[in-house]
């Protein structure tokens, strides 16, 4: 299953994509909103999105609503390490918007794929 990784900060895309492609992923990365949604078009046969929620150009919330439009059925999987309002008030937004599960950074490699397990 390929997944879209859209996350501004490299070193957790990294971690992200390298934790994926560990457990046999196909995994394809983003730097924020804009390039995500762009490469959600493109590439037809993504199977999940997990999305950070703070990032500049297109933030996360704004991404999951417009993925949304274009596919109510794919899995999202909404990421945050919080701001200014903490982590529990983004992801419970994300949750609202249509994430279909939530993980607060930092979080274990083994948590995000016991978390996409339970997506797929």
């Amino acid at each position: 299953m390929k997944i879209l990784v859209i996350d501004d900060d490299p070193s957790v895309r990294k971690f992200i994509a390298t934790t994926l492609k560990n457990e046999n992923y196909t995994v394809t990365e983003a730097e924020n909103g804009e390039d995500g949604l762009k490469k959600f078009q493109e590439e037809r046969d993504i199977g999940i999105i997990i999305t950070d929620l703070l990032m500049p150009d297109k933030e996360g919330i704004e991404t999951i609503m417009e993925i949304r439009k274009v596919n109510p059925s794919i899995k999202i999987l909404a990421i945050s390490g919080g701001g200014k309002a903490g982590p529990e008030n983004y992801l419970l937004l994300a949750d609202a918007v249509g994430a279909n599960a939530t993980l607060k950074k930092p979080f274990s490699g083994q948590e995000l794929i016991m978390c996409l397990r339970l997506l797929e």
